[in-house]
């Protein structure tokens, strides 16, 4: 059976409206056998951590989400302890989202830079949000020098994709890729190397066809994976071992 990584999901959510368990169950019998479930506040960010440790299969990320900056004073204990756990594998999500501003952008700006350091400090990677913001990242994190990462929901065009991988970066890409009709996201889509991509279903975000309109689940990432293969002209068994590879690399994971 191939095997695949999905990088990054929200498990923990306490609104995620499905059987948890089910869910890995169903994503391990699917070939999905490395997950990582991602934190965006204080409190899921623990929730994230306690899920992680009760299963073989899964790791945790602890993170405050540009939504959330507003909550950094409420978070950075809980972040700062969290992250000496040992089930924690990066710092995010975290980054810059121009297009909801759910938190001023001062505030954006200053959590982001926070948990650049935090992640530095601690050798960690980083997983990066960034929506319509482009312009406020790269000054930002080009202030410091961040080896290993990923843009997280890549969704934007060959400029950004471009910056990206200058950096050494890793592209995340998900469900977007299987029902995007623009052609500059696809084509952007279509040229991340294969060294530099990683897989993920954003759950319970972003389900793939022909299941759109349903809460998205881990075992999608296959289905994420099988369009890639087309859109590309790579086996799919290439494709399940290039990102699961990439995705031990880069968050050191097995």
């Amino acid at each position: 059976m191939l095997e695949f990584c999905d990088t990054h999901c929200h498990l923990q959510f306490p609104q995620y409206r499905l059987n948890s368990e089910e869910v890995l169950e169903r994503a391990i019998k699917a070939g999905v056998t490395l997950l990582i479930t991602v934190g965006t506040n204080g409190a899921d960010s623990q929730q994230a951590v306690d899920f992680a440790s009760r299963h073989d299969h899964v790791w945790a990320t602890v993170g405050l989400h540009p939504h959330h900056a507003k909550a950094l004073a409420l978070a950075k204990p809980s972040l700062t302890n969290l992250i000496k756990q040992p089930q924690v594998v990066a710092v995010g999500e975290c980054g810059l989202d121009y297009y909801y501003n759910h938190s001023p952008k001062d505030e954006q700006l200053a959590v982001l830079e926070w948990q650049i350091e935090l992640a530095i400090k601690n050798h960690l990677p980083i997983i990066f949000h960034i929506r319509d913001a482009y312009d406020d990242f790269w000054p930002i994190v080009d202030k410091y020098h961040i080896p290993k990462a990923v843009a997280h929901c890549f969704s934007a065009g060959s400029l950004e994709l471009a910056e990206i991988l200058k950096r050494g970066w890793y592209v995340g890409l998900n469900g977007i890729v299987t029902f995007s009709k623009d052609r500059g996201q696809l084509a952007a889509f279509k040229s991340v190397p294969l060294d530099k991509l990683l897989l993920e279903t954003d759950a319970p975000y972003l389900t793939p066809p022909p299941l759109r309109g349903k809460v998205n689940e881990p075992k999608n990432v296959v289905t994420v994976a099988e369009f890639l293969s087309d859109l590309k002209g790579e086996p799919l068994e290439k494709i399940a071992r290039v990102s699961t590879k990439n995705a031990q690399q880069l968050f050191g994971i097995k």
